[in-house]
């Protein structure tokens, strides 16, 4: 193995509390009280489909729909920079990583406006051999074309790379771009998840277990 690369949100970078946040400002503009962070967190890996699921009971089908979402969006925006962080041990991890003179990359269904000034922010992104954002390819997750650019924009081969995520999906993008695939069991799952069913080599339950699969 010469490289990993991470899903963002709830895997690399908790950034529940933000998006949470965000939900919350749009539910009071529109009159309805705050939502636990427990009970929103499940959702902050599936976009903002999930979340105006879970706060609005709206699906994409819905005429409201677009609306809200961009409504979203533009509060998310305002406050996405407010407390995003590394998760416990994750520091220690990519640190690691260096130090064995490994690479290591992000590939998240995240758009760029959103993903970049995040990174930035937290001072990631000169340290990333790669940071391949939802639209930078035709097809997001569960498609593998953004892990396969990772792969090209790093000069790795697919079959050297494990990739870590939260979701099904990164599990299938990942399987389909031939890497090796592991799901992060301390990121955004439900009660509802079953993580073991997804096809993936293996489950990590906090980021420093992924130094085994190196």
């Amino acid at each position: 193995m010469q490289a990993v690369l991470f899903d963002l949100d709830g895997t690399l970078v908790d950034t529940a509390p933000d998006l949470a946040y965000a939900l919350n400002l749009q539910r009071e503009r529109h009159g309805l009280p705050f939502l636990p962070e427990v009970t929103i967190r499940p959702y902050a890996s599936h976009g903002s489909r999930g979340l105006l699921e879970v706060g609005f009971g709206l699906l994409p089908d819905h005429a409201e729909f677009e609306q809200m979402r961009t409504e979203y969006l533009e509060l998310y925006t305002k406050v996405m920079t407010r407390q995003p962080q590394l998760f416990d041990g994750m520091a220690e991890v990519l640190q690691e990583i260096e130090q064995r003179g490994l690479r290591w990359g992000i590939v998240t269904n995240k758009p760029r406006r959103f993903t970049l000034p995040m990174i930035t922010h937290m001072a990631l992104d000169s340290r990333a051999g790669a940071v391949i954002s939802g639209d930078d390819a035709p097809q997001p997750k569960p498609a593998p074309q953004t892990l396969l650019l990772a792969c090209e924009r790093m000069q790795l081969d697919p079959e050297q790379v494990v990739y870590v995520g939260d979701a099904e999906r990164d599990v299938q993008a990942g399987n389909a771009a031939g890497m090796t695939t592991l799901v992060a069991l301390f990121g955004y799952l439900s009660d509802m998840d079953r993580p073991e069913a997804w096809g993936a080599d293996g489950c990590i339950q906090q980021p420093q277990d992924l130094l085994a699969y190196l």
